[in-house]
């Protein structure tokens, strides 16, 4: 089975975007415009999480309605992940929260875990990754890898901007994981980094 992308589009996401792709944007607007692309994020993943059918009683009448199938944890990739985090709570606050510490290497653009805490469930579960930047997509596979012992029922990765190279690495090593990214660019430069991109994630959330 083939993983799927949806790429967003739209004149409000744009324009978020475009704040923080600017190298001058500081910190205080650059984490109000992360927030804004998160909800849209959110939004747009709500939309692929499994779901089961019930009949309600309204105050006028009896009608079907749909609701959320299973668990749902939310992965954010330490630490730029953290910066989806509070937008994917306001929209699905019924959420667990597990945490996936990565470290890339510089050298080899390889990751190496250094934290893995997904919290523990039973039955049907919906794990969603949040990481900023799928560059190389070394940080997501490792992070997707992570689930192996215990795989969810269905898998959601979000992201901010993505690197075709990235996406191409996601659906090979896991082609069932259906991919949400707010815009696709050009492709990586030689120290893996996005391009045209928006700089170091991270460091520009936290102020390093």
């Amino acid at each position: 089975m083939q993983s799927t992308l949806t790429v967003l589009a739209g004149s409000a996401l744009m324009h978020d975007l475009a704040i923080v792709r600017d190298a001058s944007t500081d910190m205080t607007a650059f984490r109000g415009a992360i927030n804004r692309i998160g909800l849209h994020l959110a939004a747009e993943v709500s939309k692929y999480l499994p779901t089961y059918g019930l009949e309600i009683d309204t105050p006028n009448e009896r009608t079907n309605v749909s609701k959320l199938d299973g668990h749902l944890v939310l992965l954010p990739v330490l630490r730029a992940g953290l910066g989806l985090l509070e937008p994917f709570l306001t929209l699905l606050p019924h959420s667990s929260v597990g945490y996936i510490g990565l470290r890339r290497d510089e050298q080899t653009l390889e990751p190496h875990t250094y934290y893995n805490n997904v919290p523990s469930h039973a039955g049907t579960w919906t794990a969603v990754v949040l990481d900023p930047m799928l560059a190389t997509g070394g940080s997501m596979v490792a992070a997707l890898d992570s689930l192996a012992l215990k795989p969810p029922t269905c898998i959601l990765a979000a992201a901010l901007i993505a690197a075709p190279e990235g996406v191409e690495r996601v659906r090979k090593a896991h082609p069932n994981v259906h991919i949400v990214v707010g815009a696709m660019d050009r492709g990586l430069n030689e120290r893996g980094f996005i391009v045209p991109g928006l700089g170091d994630a991270g460091d520009r959330l936290f102020g390093t």
